[in-house]
């Protein structure tokens, strides 16, 4: 199989193809406007800021704003930002180890657990205004193209099936699994979920 992982540089600014945005990683320089866009959107969910799957989150003790913003800084979480032309973010795609990220329905998720993965895809954020213009798959490749810069590895994520029912938007914060098929994922059943597979992010496969 081919090397297909990005250069290190592509990590800091990675100009994507047919949509006018940049990828950029979560860190220092780019807060402002992560958090600008949070608040454009209401705190995201009434407040969640982005915090619920990490591991330090602590529910009713932690504040969700102050806590992302101590560990974007200090380089535990992580994000792929989609940037306009104006600088302004317009949607992200959290990923991370699975020692600073939680993924959802966890209970049936240990029931009958996976091969272990060293990545972790939890949410995908798109700005209302903005949707349905190719910012969520931006957000997904610029995602995976980080994590090949950084090494690599199998990705997991869990996400919701839209095909053939009625899916609330609300719901769909781990994006879905049309979204991973369009590059390339196999779904597999896993507790009523889909466990979606990548032994490189450039090259995404599943288990069946």
């Amino acid at each position: 199989m081919p090397d297909r992982r990005p250069s290190p540089a592509s990590r800091s600014a990675s100009p994507l193809k047919r949509v006018p945005y940049t990828i950029r990683p979560l860190d220092s320089s780019t807060w402002d406007a992560f958090a600008e866009l949070v608040e454009r959107n209401n705190g995201i969910y009434g407040g969640c800021w982005c915090v619920a799957f990490h591991s330090a989150y602590q529910r009713g003790i932690s504040d969700p704003r102050t806590l992302k913003e101590q560990l974007v800084r200090a380089g535990h979480a992580h994000a792929a930002v989609v940037v306009d032309e104006q600088g302004l973010a317009q949607g992200w795609c959290q990923y991370g180890r699975p020692d600073e990220l939680r993924l959802k329905h966890g209970r049936e998720y240990r029931k009958d657990p996976p091969p272990p993965a060293r990545w972790r895809i939890t949410c995908v954020f798109v700005d209302k205004r903005h949707r349905g213009q190719g910012i969520a798959r931006a957000g997904l490749e610029g995602a995976l193209a980080q994590i090949a810069a950084a090494g690599g590895g199998l990705v997991e994520a869990i996400s919701e099936t839209t095909t053939g029912r009625e899916a609330q938007s609300r719901f769909l914060f781990s994006a879905t699994v049309e979204l991973f098929e369009l590059l390339g994922v196999h779904r597999s059943s896993h507790a009523d979920q889909v466990d979606l597979y990548a032994r490189r992010p450039s090259d995404l496969h599943g288990r069946r």
